[in-house]
C-alpha cells in the first residue's frame, strides 16, 4: 500500500525584544533551528525590537545579516508589548504564527510536537510554574484570569503566554487593541468564531539577564484602561453580522 506524505506547514516565529542583549542572539539561533525542523522551505524568523536602549538592536542587525530567512522590525522608541505583538502578528507571512519572548524564558523546542496545527485550532501554552513571580505579579495574573472570565467568558489557563495561531484567522479579526490585552482580544474572538484552544503545559524558565517588563506600572495602567475598550470591542465583534 502506498502512502503519501503530507507537505510541511509553513511557519513564522516572531521574536519580540526589549533590552534583551544577554539572550536575544541565543533565542534567535534556537528559533531558527526549530524552524528548520518543523517547517519546509517556507519559514521565517521575524524579530521585532521595541526601541531597545542596550545592545539588542546591534545584535539583531548582525544576526539578520548573517542568517537568510530572518528579518527585523525596529520601533524607534519603546511602544509596549501590545504594539510589538500586533506588529509581529500582522507582518508575519506564513501559515502558523508564534510569538516568542527574547528573554529565553520559553524553550522554543516546546514547539516541536506541534509542527502541524489544524485549521480551526490554536495552541495555547500555559506556565506550570511562576518562577521569579513576586506576590504582586501573582495577583496581577489572577486578576487577569478573573477579568477574562467575567468580561469575555473565557477560561484559558494562561492567555498571556506563548500561542500558535493561524495567519489566515488572525487576518480576519480586525484587531483594535494596542496594549498587552491584545492576546485576550485575539483568543476571545477566535473562540467566539468556533476555534478550539489546545492548552499545553509549558516550563517557565528563569531569566539569565535583563529585567521583567510585563508587570511595569505603565503596562498595568494601560491594560486597566483598555479593559473597558476590550469588552466593547469583543461584544461589538460578536454582534457583527456575517463576520
Amino acid at each position: 500500500m502506498s502512502s503519501t506524505r503530507r507537505p510541511r506547514q509553513s511557519w513564522s516565529i516572531v521574536l519580540f525584544c526589549y533590552n534583551e542583549e544577554a539572550t536575544v542572539q541565543e533565542v534567535a539561533r534556537s528559533s531558527w533551528r526549530v524552524l528548520s525542523r518543523i517547517a519546509g522551505a517556507q519559514k521565517e524568523l521575524l524579530i521585532v525590537d521595541d526601541g531597545s536602549t542596550d545592545g539588542s538592536a546591534r545584535i539583531i542587525r548582525r544576526f539578520v545579516r548573517a542568517t537568510p530567512g530572518t528579518r527585523a522590525l525596529f520601533h524607534p522608541v519603546n511602544q509596549g508589548i501590545g504594539r510589538t505583538l500586533r506588529d509581529g502578528y500582522l507582518n508575519a507571512r506564513y501559515e502558523n504564527v508564534c510569538a516568542v519572548p527574547a528573554d529565553g524564558q520559553f524553550d522554543v523546542e516546546e514547539l516541536l510536537p506541534f509542527a502541524r496545527v489544524d485549521q480551526d485550532t490554536f495552541v495555547s501554552f500555559f506556565r506550570k510554574n511562576q518562577v521569579g513571580y513576586s506576590p504582586y505579579r501573582r495577583l496581577l495574573s489572577r486578576t487577569n484570569r478573573a477579568m477574562n472570565r467575567l468580561v469575555l467568558g473565557m477560561e484559558l489557563k494562561d492567555v498571556n503566554w506563548v500561542k500558535v495561531y493561524k495567519r489566515s484567522k488572525l487576518s480576519k479579526l480586525d484587531l483594535r487593541l494596542q496594549s498587552s490585552l491584545i492576546e485576550s482580544e485575539i483568543c476571545a474572538k477566535l473562540l467566539a468564531d468556533g476555534a478550539r484552544a489546545l492548552q499545553v503545559p509549558s516550563i517557565y524558565h528563569r531569566r539569565v539577564g535583563g529585567k521583567a517588563k510585563g508587570a511595569s506600572p505603565r503596562s498595568v495602567y494601560r491594560a486597566a484602561v483598555e479593559t473597558i475598550k476590550l469588552a466593547w470591542v469583543f461584544w461589538t465583534y460578536r454582534l457583527k453580522p456575517g463576520r
